[in-house]
């Protein structure tokens, strides 16, 4: 699968341009015409002449990250998050910087010289820098400058069969859509890699205004929160269970005729499936479902371990089963309709 060379990808929002050209290139011998929008998104267009439902599948590109603000007279940089991080789990983590890839660490007070009570308070970003090795502050520009965003250096991998890496959230719904690209469909159907979800949803709404769809699904990486110290009723998603429906966020409620669909194909296809069961966050399916007159839409997403971390931790098989699923509610449309 494309997964590695996207989680290896860089891209934080508003900086796809690394990501977007891996899958241009990828894609482009599978649709029939491929173009990006003044906004930086990226269209793959198959069956466009063909009659049916106009079916619209949405991923977005980009990761969350940092973007340096200020440079100090002693030469390390300072910086706020770009998208939702947790500055609990930044310390000591290895970065790149800029289309240079300057390499850096995030630093903070070491805890022999911090305070007693200090020591007994969660660090914040005005407790954090990021260490380049510059001498001091021209050294430090003559590297970079504010307004370069750094991402984490993340390798990815296995952990038995599990897969390592950084941005799973939503390289893995990327992943996803390059692989249906593949395949013919007796329907129109845009695939749409998004810019800027993490953000505040800013590159899913022109995308959907432009398409104008019938139906429309998200794909999505999620919290799964099988974890140590959590208990299994308030779980979230489970790795290994399939892919996860959510039927209410903060952003969007799923229409119900697609989510009813959704389990149906899932239930006569011996395809596993779980309802996210915790309605934090957003999606692109927010700003989607209300384009134009509106639009039936609704996110199926991989479980993701620490996701918005420098490391996540998904099962592959959830992601195959998210791909096989979108596959099989692509065909039901273009065979049933939209009604049913």
């Amino acid at each position: 699968m494309f997964l590695k060379e996207l989680s290896e990808a860089r891209g934080v929002s508003s900086r796809e341009q690394e990501v977007r050209d891996l899958i241009r290139e990828y894609i482009k011998p599978h649709v029939d015409e491929v173009f990006t929008d003044s906004l930086g998104n990226l269209y793959g267009v198959k069956g466009k002449e063909k009659k049916g439902p106009k079916v619209m599948l949405a991923a977005h590109m980009e990761e969350v990250g940092l973007m340096i603000t200020s440079i100090e007279k002693n030469g390390l940089l300072r910086f706020l998050p770009v998208g939702g991080i947790d500055p609990r789990v930044l310390v000591s983590k290895p970065v790149f910087i800029g289309k240079e890839k300057v390499a850096g660490v995030i630093g903070a007070k070491a805890i022999h010289l911090q305070k007693p009570e200090e020591r007994t308070q969660v660090l914040g970003f005005d407790d954090l820098y990021i260490d380049i090795g510059a001498s001091d502050e021209d050294e430090a520009k003559k590297l970079v400058k504010i307004g370069d965003v750094a991402t984490f250096t993340t390798v990815f991998g296995k952990l038995g069969d599990l897969c390592v890496g950084k941005a799973f959230d939503d390289r893995a719904g990327c992943t996803a859509l390059v692989e249906l690209t593949k395949l013919e469909f007796n329907c129109p159907v845009y695939f749409v890699f998004t810019v800027q979800e993490e953000v505040g949803l800013r590159g899913a709404g022109p995308a959907a205004y432009r398409v104008n769809p019938d139906f429309c699904l998200v794909l999505e990486g999620t919290t799964a929160s099988d974890v140590a110290g959590t208990d299994e009723e308030g779980y979230s998603t489970t790795l290994g269970e399939g892919p996860a429906v959510s039927v209410m966020d903060r952003s969007v409620i799923a229409h119900p005729k697609v989510v009813g669909r959704l389990f149906r194909l899932a239930e006569e296809n011996g395809i596993p499936l779980q309802n996210k069961r915790t309605i934090t966050g957003g999606t692109d399916a927010g700003v989607i479902a209300l384009s134009r007159e509106g639009v039936p839409t609704a996110t199926v997403a991989v479980p993701c371990r620490y996701i918005h971390s420098p490391v996540t931790v998904m099962n592959q098989s959830d992601l195959e089963h998210m791909i096989k699923l979108t596959e099989l509610f692509v065909h039901d449309i273009a065979e049933k309709g939209v009604e049913n």
